[in-house]
């Protein structure tokens, strides 16, 4: 299977510099799969293309189909899939992850590219490769060219032009081959997890079709997928980007750590002193309240195990005096509990939106009728400022798990019922700029006891 790489950049042959390949000499490398070649048929001053050349052992092939038939009738050696994927990161891993020493300058520079995939899976390359910023040109390959009237083979052959950085442009390849091919040729653990993360850090969050490309990425494993999801960066995250800020320049604060720092912020003019932060996840807005030393005792609850363990990771990275304040229990947020009850304040932010609406009866039951804090502080997305996200389709949710996104009169009138019933006052307050048509992206809502 081939992948030509070529760039009009000049000097083009500095694309050697950048893949850390010279374009005088061809080179070879073991693969798990076979063997990799990598050779410029193409340096000149205006145009260079580096070739990434797999060839696949076929006994070894063999060897990982379990389909008797499949190990003699495939097309795994010709059509790009996770085989080339794993080469793209054996062979080009320096140059994914944007190292240049000798022209760091071009490494951080998005360039002219052309792609090309002579024999690539068909469905969903443009889908996937367009919201990218490439040019998409998928063109049919024929079954059999002697036969015709067979029709057209599930490939094509495709090319992709635009401007991009080139540690981008293998990122994106790495991530997106084996979600093309909807396979793995490999065995998917949850380390799989980590490594779509790490290559998906720049695009993956912001992209239409983020959760098919979890989904088919990690073999529709759905425990894996729905974590996966859960560790993206949500889209009302992300800092806002200004093409005519400087890119030394600092970057806005996100609206994650607005959030985390409104809640710190209110905790603080109430006077808290124990905190409870349910439904606390990876322990990110933990890791903000141990900063605060007014905070005497500070307690984490999450129903997950994978993300309460992370929690706990984290938490032994802290110092000695902080981590001794620090608390971590497994535990639901719609089941009574004495471990969290009596404390100054309980958080619960980007939680509730989790929770089916049948269930949020129990929630509030559980928070404010058990626990029964002096104050309730939650934060929850408001559903009147989606339209502001270009990149969100009409009608979804922000994240893949939100049962529900309530406007700013549905939060109101939620919250209005809970004061009612378990004897609360309230109070909104807005979190990130605020639109003077639909308001602020985050809704805080601040409840009081009235005895307390």
């Amino acid at each position: 299977m081939l992948l030509n790489i070529t760039t009009t950049h000049r000097p083009a042959a500095d694309l050697g510099y950048l893949l850390h390949k010279h374009p005088d000499r061809a080179q070879r490398f073991d693969v798990s799969t076979g063997t990799a070649h990598v050779f410029y048929p193409e340096v000149t001053e205006e145009r260079a293309t580096a070739t990434l050349l797999l060839e696949v052992d076929p006994v070894g092939l063999a060897r990982r189909d379990g389909d008797t038939l499949g190990q003699y009738v495939n097309d795994r050696p010709y059509a790009a899939s996770s085989l080339l994927s794993v080469a793209i990161g054996k062979v080009f891993g320096t140059a994914m992850r944007g190292r240049c020493d000798a022209r760091p300058e071009l490494a951080a520079t998005a360039i002219p590219l052309e792609i090309h995939l002579p024999a690539c899976p068909r469905a969903h390359a443009e889908r996937l490769f367009g919201p990218l910023g490439w040019t998409v040109e998928a063109a049919p390959i024929p079954l059999a060219s002697a036969f015709p009237d067979w029709g057209e083979s599930p490939y094509v052959d495709l090319r992709l032009s635009g401007t991009q950085r080139l540690a981008d442009a293998l990122t994106q390849l790495y991530v997106l081959l084996p979600v093309l091919d909807n396979a793995k040729h490999y065995w998917v653990s949850a380390d799989e997890i980590d490594k779509l993360l790490r290559a998906g850090k720049n695009w993956l969050a912001t992209h239409p079709d983020r959760e098919l490309i979890t989904t088919r990425y990690l073999v529709h494993k759905r425990r894996y997928t729905v974590e996966a999801l859960a560790r993206l960066t949500e889209l009302d995250d992300r800092p806002a980007e200004d093409a005519d800020v400087p890119e030394r320049e600092e970057r806005l604060p996100s609206l994650a750590q607005l959030r985390r720092e409104a809640i710190v912020d209110e905790l603080r003019a109430l006077g808290v002193r124990r905190v409870v932060d349910l439904g606390c996840g990876e322990g990110r807005l933990l890791r903000e309240l141990v900063k605060e030393p007014t905070l005497t005792e500070i307690v984490g609850m999450e129903v997950a195990a994978r993300p309460l363990l992370t929690a706990a990771s984290r938490v032994d990275r802290f110092a000695e005096r902080q981590r001794a304040r620090v608390t971590l229990y497994q535990g639901s947020i719609t089941y009574a509990d004495p471990r969290i009850a009596g404390f100054d304040a309980i958080v619960l932010s980007e939680v509730v939106e989790h929770v089916d609406p049948p269930r949020l009866p129990a929630l509030a039951e559980t928070v404010f009728g058990i626990a029964k804090p002096t104050h309730v502080l939650m934060t929850t997305p408001n559903a009147e400022y989606n339209v502001r996200w270009e990149t969100l389709p009409a009608g979804r949710f922000r994240h893949p798990d939100h049962r529900f996104e309530w406007t700013r009169a549905e939060l109101s009138t939620w919250a209005d019922e809970v004061c009612a019933t378990h004897g609360y006052e309230v109070r909104h307050v807005p979190v990130g700029p605020v639109d003077p048509e639909v308001g602020a992206p985050t809704q805080l809502a601040v409840f009081t006891r009235k005895e307390a």
